[in-house]
């Protein structure tokens, strides 16, 4: 028997632990917290102790699946490119570019092929029907960035390790291990800000396990954050709390704006009385540092955007904007420092073609999918790649997307499984399972607490026709494109990279600009010399060397000694700790001003149906969703290690509510909203507020035409049959998840 060790990222969240594997003749026997980890330090959730399940789960497909008729055949890479390459071709050659679509899901941020690929292969596309998991749960995050500083991935983080407050809305890291922040060990972060005297407030509808530890927990009606953030910013501007704001426009018309929402005039309106407000304002200003941090569950709302806006308002006016122990801005080892300025941000470039929706960050909202694909005309899409997606289940209107998808000419998913969404494809094209791709964090590293750098190669090798994410991607874009060649050996292990010419070109632009740039540690250097340099066995992971290299620690191709490097870092198994978050303001700008612009217009603009709704009356019951430590969306449901346990795909409802609609523990309730009618478990709980039920997101397994054997026993239901797809936050596109009416009646 032949036993040994490898360290690796964790891929399935956002906590990016770093793992100790143990590997037995070829095989992963056992997963642990890596204690070594520069990061994590020995954290370790059920997530990654399963990891191992992931790489042997008998349902996972190791080999392109190609329709044939009601039935699906395996196929070799070629056979499967071919057919990609034949159909693609065939929508476009009769409708145009415009005829393709593409949808991104969740899962693409946690792969090295993902954060190198998903861009090229967007833009490889040459239309505008892009769409992405990112509307479903962070969009507003980015506008609110982007309109502020002018770059939508300018996202604040707390500084958990520093901070003396931290008020925290729509989140539940305890459970989520964090969204937006990537933060390893979470829980414990919050533990020992208690320990150090430090204060912990959650705002939450829910009594969460997160909520549990804190020193207040606040219940609020759901959606209804912003109203609860414009009555703060009115008593720091009252009380004379607001702190010095250098490097700052727009404060007076910030001031103007809250004069309409005193905690008076909102607190029936989020449910929080108003003393409750100034007290949070007045400890916010008075903390010796503070952080606020709201995520999923103010970004699924009907005020998305302006309660992230007001987030951020709120840490600027408290003085609390980058600098040590409040939000900051991390750097990422793959980033150069900025300038300072930039042409700043803007939406709307181009509008959907049946609802007139306005483009955000190059995507359009993902819930007029379907809409595009249902409805004739010039544009229509008739060819879709869907990439580490499950739309059906994650978006409102999901049978209608699931309905849609059926009418397409052409559809290929980049997916290891046959789920809900894959099923209606034409071709599927596995990539192979995490422990046997390099890994390095592209997306988490612009929004970790503290600056690291890790990398992992793989922990096994491919198996025998088993192709590597990064080279089916790349293969896809050069199909797309028009520049695929077949030159490709009978794998098409690695010629398919060469011949895709995908990261050469990229390399080669990224270069010269280094060299055009007088900042930079490779100005004026000939690309000859350097690009033999660069290390990596695989195009992609030269890429990711020379972004190392060019990037704020890098080694500059031996400018910098000591720099980083792919060799430094496949040196350092357990990772690089580069240090805590440092102040960057105002290099992170994009803003052509150079400053941060505290009241854009489009901000301003969107209060006038804030204030509106101060007049609605709010009754009835609303639905919310909620996190398990044991789930991430639809695509972990197949793993026998995350699903024991009692049915968690139940309605929460308060016990008040439950006396009043003679509903009973473990009865079945119809829960009926815009969207449709699902029938549940019902789960009789104090934990969740009167006037509010839950039910989480990502469930509903077990149709037909599926491969998850665990899933389809363990089945739930699918929150957002009921959640209305016409409803969006209108600054992000972001659909609304997140207070959202619905009536409950018994079975």
């Amino acid at each position: 028997m032949s036993e040994t060790t490898a360290y690796r990222i964790c891929p399935l969240c956002e906590a990016t632990c770093g793992l100790e594997l143990t590997i037995t003749d070829g095989r992963i026997t056992g997963a642990r917290g890596d204690h070594a980890d520069v990061f994590s330090h020995g954290f370790i959730c059920p997530k990654g102790a399963t990891i191992g399940e992931l790489e042997d789960d008998p349902d996972r497909l190791r080999s392109p699946l190609i329709r044939d008729g009601d039935d699906w055949r395996e196929a070799g890479w070629d056979e499967a490119f071919a057919a990609v390459r034949r159909s693609l071709g065939a929508v476009t050659g009769r409708h145009g570019r415009q005829a393709l679509a593409l949808y991104l899901g969740n899962p693409n941020v946690h792969t090295l092929a993902g954060g190198l690929y998903a861009g090229p292969l967007a833009r490889a596309l040459g239309g505008t029907n892009l769409y992405s998991a990112s509307t479903v749960d962070q969009m507003p995050k980015h506008v609110a960035g982007g309109l502020l500083f002018g770059d939508p991935m300018a996202i604040p983080v707390p500084d958990l390790d520093r901070t003396s407050y931290l008020l925290m809305l729509g989140a539940n890291p305890v459970d989520s291990n964090g969204s937006l922040c990537t933060a390893a060990d979470f829980p414990g972060k919050l533990k020992a800000l208690r320990r150090r005297g430090g204060t912990l407030v959650v705002v939450d509808p829910r009594r969460t396990r997160t909520a549990r530890l804190a020193d207040r927990h606040l219940p609020i009606r759901p959606g209804a954050d912003a109203y609860l953030f414009f009555g703060v910013v009115h008593t720091l501007f009252t009380e004379g709390l607001v702190a010095d704001t250098p490097g700052v426009d727009g404060v007076a018309d910030v001031e103007r704006l809250s004069r309409d929402f005193a905690p008076e005039d909102v607190t029936g309106a989020c449910g929080v009385p108003a003393e409750e407000i100034r007290r949070l304002a007045r400890e916010l200003a008075a903390a010796p540092s503070a952080a606020v941090y709201a995520r999923i569950g103010t970004c699924t709302a009907e005020f998305g955007t302006l309660t992230n806006w007001l987030v951020d308002v709120v840490n600027v006016l408290t003085g609390n904007l980058d600098r040590p122990g409040g939000a900051m801005f991390p750097l990422a080892p793959h980033r150069r420092p900025g300038t300072g300025s930039g042409r700043g941000f803007r939406t709307g470039r181009w509008h959907s073609r049946v609802r007139g929706l306005p483009e955000v960050r190059g995507e359009l909202p993902a819930t007029t999918l379907a809409d595009e694909i249902l409805t004739p005309g010039e544009g229509q899409v008739r060819a879709l790649i869907t990439v580490a997606g499950n739309p059906v289940l994650s978006l409102p209107g999901g049978e209608r997307l699931g309905d849609a998808l059926g009418e397409l000419d052409f559809m290929v998913s980049v997916d290891p499984y046959l789920n809900e969404t894959t099923r209606h494809a034409h071709v599927i094209l596995p990539p192979p399972p995490p422990s046997r791709s390099p890994h390095y964090d592209i997306a988490f590293g612009d929004l970790a607490v503290r600056n690291t750098a890790r990398y992992s190669p793989p922990a096994l090798p491919l198996r025998d026709g088993e192709l590597d994410e990064c080279a089916i991607l790349a293969r896809l874009i050069g199909i797309v494109s028009g520049q695929d060649g077949s030159g490709q050996d009978a794998t098409g292990q690695d010629e398919s990279w060469r011949d895709a010419g995908v990261d050469e070109p990229i390399i080669a632009h990224l270069l010269g600009k280094a060299i055009a740039d007088p900042s930079s540690p490779v100005h004026g250097r000939d690309p000859a010399e350097l690009l033999p340099l660069l290390t990596g066995e695989t195009p992609a992971l030269r890429r990711l060397d020379l972004m190392l290299r060019l990037g704020a620690y890098g080694d500059g191709f031996g400018a910098v000694p000591g720099g980083l490097s792919l060799a430094v870092l496949r040196d350092a198994p357990h990772g690089v700790d580069l240090g805590p978050l440092r102040p960057r303001l105002p290099e992170v700008l994009r803003t052509p001003s150079g400053r941060v612009e505290l009241c854009p217009p489009p901000l301003a603009e969107d209060t006038v149906r804030l204030r509106d709704g101060l007049a609605r009356r709010r009754t009835g019951l609303v639905l919310i969703g909620r996190r398990h430590l044991r789930s991430n969306n639809s695509w972990l449901h197949n793993l026998p290690g995350l699903v024991r346990g009692s049915n968690r795909c139940t309605l929460q409802v308060n016990p008040e509510d439950a006396r009043r609609l003679a509903l009973t523990d473990k009865g079945t309730a119809k829960v009926t909203g815009a969207g449709g009618t699902v029938e549940t478990e019902v789960e009789v709980t104090d934990e969740v507020m009167p006037g509010v039920v839950s039910l989480p997101h990502g469930w509903g397994h077990g149709r037909p035409g599926t491969r998850m054997s665990v899933a389809a026993a363990h089945p739930g239901v699918n929150v957002n049959a009921v959640t209305d797809p016409l409803a969006l936050d209108p600054l992000s596109g972001n659909a609304v998840l997140n207070g959202v009416p619905v009536e409950v009646q018994p079975v």
